[in-house]
């Protein structure tokens, strides 16, 4: 029984550590796009995913301001499973030249339940990119 304990804690550990050096490694690649983000802004969300070759987002998120709940200044797109603790996750944080409707993306969150597919691509795609901020 201790055995068992022990690899179990053992292999416990393993996971634990491997998805923190995957976070790291995610965060060091998107990073960049913030750092070189002067390359993106004004430019189509289409082309800053285009340069996305290694890591595209998997799920993403609506920010309204305060005062006006019914648009979009700004999108989050998480680079993490649903199933991870979103309190560490990397962040691709994108603010949009023009806001729009909140109803076009609670359509999409509603239908696809926050996870970035094909569709929130091409939505997304041709709004152009105001800013460009990386958090974990």
């Amino acid at each position: 029984m201790k055995n068992i304990f022990k690899l179990f804690s053992i292999l416990l550990l393993l996971v634990l550590s491997c998805k923190t050096y995957a976070q790291l490694d995610t965060l060091s690649y998107i990073k960049q796009f913030e750092i070189n983000k002067d390359q993106y802004i004004n430019k189509p969300f289409s082309y800053l995913l285009g340069q996305m070759t290694q890591l595209q987002p998997k799920s993403h998120w609506a920010d309204s301001p305060f005062i006006n709940k019914k648009i979009v200044e700004s999108s989050r797109f998480k680079f993490c499973e649903m199933d991870y603790s979103f309190k560490n996750a990397v962040t691709l944080h994108i603010i949009w030249q023009d806001s729009f409707p909140k109803s076009e993306v609670k359509y999409y969150q509603n239908k696809n339940h926050f996870y970035f597919t094909d569709e929130e691509k091409a939505f997304y795609g041709n709004k152009i990119v105001k800013d460009i901020i990386v958090y974990k």
